[in-house]
């Protein structure tokens, strides 16, 4: 038996980096898993790769975020476990952000899983059932450098989200946490080193001595992670945002 045996996943922006990442995670672990995108040539390669069943969506569009939920709960009867994966990283400070900017970081890393949660948390109330929802936040949700404002701003918010309908829901048993990940080594962050801060191709090795564990976070390890607060593994614990970090939060030198 895996940890996820016969439970129903949802991980929204579930087609590349850390979202894939769960995806396989959870299918070793036995779920039925959905997953959804913005790019259907790589969510249907991903799909045809691992079994998952993908779903095209623009998670900016609040009704299509809600909507990735109906499709589960149609197609499965039921949603037992949602991931909150997607993110825009886009850069931008107080002083150069625009409202089109600061609208679009919105839209993607805070109204997107509130309307996703929205309509998990309705079905599965709806049935009396138990279910689990992790919230992929950052350390930036702490403040974060002055390039990603409109980025931290929303994170914070993600996670201000995370308590409150965890301990609105608490008495339903729905579990609701969230992770803030450090730097981690995915496409995506290779693509934005790249086109932000004009990155070579040994920016990793840099990255990593630059670091207490002398490496990057890791996928597979975020996966793992988030497989075992979606699952009974993780008891009772609820409402809690863990540090999924090398930096340690308050400690000064």
């Amino acid at each position: 038996m895996g940890l996820l045996e016969d439970k129903v996943v949802l991980v929204n922006g579930g087609s590349q980096g850390v979202g894939a990442g769960i995806v396989r995670a959870a299918l070793r672990e036995g779920a039925t898993v959905v997953f959804t995108g913005r790019r259907a040539e790589v969510g249907e390669k991903l799909a045809a790769d691992t079994g998952a069943r993908f779903v095209r969506a623009d998670l900016a569009d609040a009704a299509q975020a809600r909507e990735s939920v109906v499709r589960t709960v149609d197609t499965y009867g039921r949603i037992d476990c949602l991931v909150n994966a997607a993110g825009l990283t886009s850069r931008g400070s107080l002083l150069d952000t625009t409202p089109e900017l600061f609208d679009a970081h919105m839209a993607i890393n805070l109204r997107a899983p509130f309307f996703a949660m929205q309509a998990a948390v309705t079905d599965m109330t709806a049935r009396e059932a138990p279910g689990t929802v992790v919230n992929i936040i950052s350390n930036c949700a702490h403040g974060g450098p002055p390039h990603l404002a409109p980025y931290s701003t929303a994170k914070a918010g993600l996670a201000g989200l995370t308590r409150n309908a965890a301990h609105a829901h608490r008495w339903d048993r729905i579990r609701i946490n969230g992770l803030n990940i450090g730097w981690t080594d995915t496409e995506g962050e290779d693509a934005t080193q790249r086109a932000f801060h004009d990155a070579g191709d040994d920016w990793r090795e840099k990255a990593a001595a630059g670091l207490p564990m002398g490496r990057l976070g890791q996928v597979d390890e975020i996966a793992d992670f988030v497989v075992l607060l979606l699952s009974d593994r993780s008891g009772v614990v609820t409402g809690s945002v863990i540090d999924w970090d090398q930096t340690v939060f308050g400690g000064l030198d």
